[in-house]
């Protein structure tokens, strides 16, 4: 089965049941300052799911193409995507767990329909907890459409609970899994005794209660059901492939690059995560730019994402020989593969393969410039008998030229030489220093509370954001954060629960900075200074052109407007006390300091 047939049996199925089809929206959200772009299909139907009137009735389906900005540096291995498809049905108020989960089986296994193996899918459902009971319903119909009681797990919130925000509707999840291990799945394997070898492939939100405070639910008048399936990830299952990049989704972009770059993917892994990054940026590319509100590259929000996913593209098509400009004619197949799909694309193709052009150019002269310079200092730098490239040059030819320290290394490993990194940092740090010295002018930021407590929960964020992409990876980023002077809620990007393990390694991380008790400093300088020094920064976030840039010891670097305590050991003892869904692709971690 195609990802095509895929597309056309789910909205088939939904429609066969009662549901009106509507239109994908755009990927660049209306009136959501807190993301830069649709992150799942449910994001343009929240004001429907909080109680607003859909035109089309109360029984939704649609396709929904989604961008994630926190796995861009993550993409590179055989499943990571920046850019996706995702299936998605609703019910307004309409029906709810019986008929949602007879409906998910009923597609799944229907050899009318996917036909895939009963035997080879289980589910979870919520264990239940203080504040709401175990989900014996959903375990029944489950096991009223077949599910044997052993192919269904009983986890906690953090796997099986979905919430709008600290308050407001929320409720259980059932989520549906493949095996991907070998053979037939032994008795009694399921999410909770063998999580390696089931992979996600849908999941049912029911959103039941209304939260009025952390302890207390009521149960809402008007119930709904959200939920969502992967189209790569399930066109990957139902082909058999060990990767979404082998399915006929990528084939044609990654035929492309193997003729534009003259190399045949699967011969060398580290060229072929290359041809993986080109792949997927510059698809993400495309629709970014066809979108119906397609934005364009540039230093800010969306337009900076956008930047960074052609400019590393370009980058990867340099590590496979391609010297060129390549990305238009790779956005020439994405477009031909898409079209049907997404009409928008045919319709705005001069401007994506104008845009793409100008982008890449640009960069490629940036990077022309930079290896010019470098050329002109290297006759200089033969003297040096350590075959060492100074800091300040490298920082130079960053500061001047645009050229980034990884090409200055690539450039001089090239030449036998090697780069003086840390003399690189000292360089940046210093003129980080004159910048501050020099600057003037208001800032804006900060918390509206600011008393110790509250300080000392902020504190923490970072403390907490940086242990995340730790144990977590570089995708992880703040989607939202919330203090009070009782306890701190910090939302991120994340594609899936976090493990036991995982919180506790988190919660360890961040107890042994405190206890390490680092300095707390803050650095004044540009924006664009301060996210090309490595400081973390909130997409979407409306800054001045100075701004604050807060570092914690050798642990922690972010854009931030205050407060901080002045060092981590004022802090306390910090504890997770929860770890849940806030949305499709967020989780959300409530904590204590004491």
């Amino acid at each position: 089965m195609t990802a095509n047939e895929l597309r056309s049996k789910y909205i088939e199925f939904f429609k066969s049941k009662g549901h009106a089809e509507i239109s994908g929206q755009s990927l660049i959200p209306e009136n959501d300052p807190s993301v830069l772009f649709t992150t799942a299909g449910m994001h343009p139907l929240v004001p429907y799911l909080l109680g607003e009137k859909h035109p089309s009735g109360t029984r939704l389906t649609d396709y929904q193409k989604c961008v994630r900005t926190g796995d861009i540096d993550a993409v590179g291995d055989p499943s990571h995507l920046t850019c996706f498809e995702m299936l998605g049905n609703w019910s307004l108020g309409d029906y709810f767990k019986k008929d949602s989960i007879a409906f998910s089986y009923e597609f799944l296994t229907s050899p009318k329909w996917l036909g895939l193996d009963p035997r080879f899918i289980s589910v979870t459902v919520f264990e239940g907890d203080e504040n709401a009971p175990r989900d014996e319903e959903a375990a029944q119909y489950w096991k009223d459409v077949g599910m044997s009681e052993d192919k269904i797990a009983y986890l906690p919130a953090s796997d099986n609970w979905w919430a709008a925000g600290p308050t407001g509707p929320c409720g259980p999840d059932t989520e549906i899994f493949y095996w991907v291990g070998e053979g037939i799945p032994p008795v009694g394997s399921n999410k909770a005794t063998d999580s390696d070898n089931w992979m996600e492939i849908w999941n049912n939100v029911f959103m039941q209660f209304n939260r009025i405070d952390e302890k207390t639910l009521v149960k809402l008048e008007k119930q709904n059901v959200d939920t969502g399936m992967g189209l790569e990830r399930t066109n990957c299952i139902l082909q058999g492939k060990t990767s979404v990049y082998l399915t006929e989704v990528f084939q044609p972009i990654i035929n492309k690059i193997e003729e534009l770059s003259n190399y045949k993917y699967g011969d060398d892994e580290e060229k072929d995560k290359s041809v993986r990054i080109i792949a997927d940026h510059s698809r993400a590319s495309v629709f970014i730019l066809g979108d119906q509100k397609g934005v364009t590259p540039s230093n800010l929000g969306a337009g900076y994402v956008l930047r960074r996913l052609i400019r590393r593209a370009v980058r990867h098509g340099r590590k496979l020989g391609i010297e060129d400009s390549f990305l238009a004619k790779i956005a020439e197949t994405v477009v031909e593969n898409f079209k049907c799909a997404y009409p928008e694309l045919e319709q705005n193709k001069e401007k994506i393969y104008n845009e793409l052009t100008a982008e890449e150019n640009k960069f490629r002269e940036t990077l022309r410039k930079g290896e010019v310079e470098f050329q002109k200092l290297l006759p200089n730098l033969m003297k040096n008998p350590q075959k060492v490239i100074p800091g300040r040059v490298a920082f130079r030819l960053y500061d001047t030229f645009g050229f980034p320290i990884e090409l200055t290394q690539e450039l001089a490993g090239e030449n036998g030489f090697t780069v003086d990194v840390e003399g690189f940092k000292e360089a940046e740090k210093k003129h980080q220093e004159l910048s501050r010295s020099q600057s003037a002018g208001t800032f804006k930021g900060g918390l509206a509370e600011q008393s110790e407590i509250t300080t000392k929960y902020h504190t923490a964020t970072h403390l907490l954001q940086q242990a995340l992409v730790n144990v977590l990876g570089d995708h992880v980023a703040q989607k939202g954060s919330n203090i009070t002077a009782e306890r701190m809620r910090f939302d991120f990007t994340h594609p899936q629960p976090m493990t036991k393990e995982e919180i506790q390694q988190v919660e360890d991380i961040v107890n042994e900075q405190i206890k390490r008790d680092l300095p707390v400093t803050m650095e004044i300088m540009d924006l664009e200074e301060a996210k090309n020094s490595g400081a973390r920064a909130l997409f979407g976030e409306k800054y001045e052109t100075k701004v604050k840039v807060y570092t914690i010891g050798d642990f922690s670097k972010e854009v931030c407007g205050g407060p901080h305590v002045e060092h981590t050991g004022l802090i306390g003892t910090f504890k997770i006390a929860k770890e849940q869904s806030s949305s499709a692709g967020v989780r959300r971690i409530r904590a204590v300091i004491s």
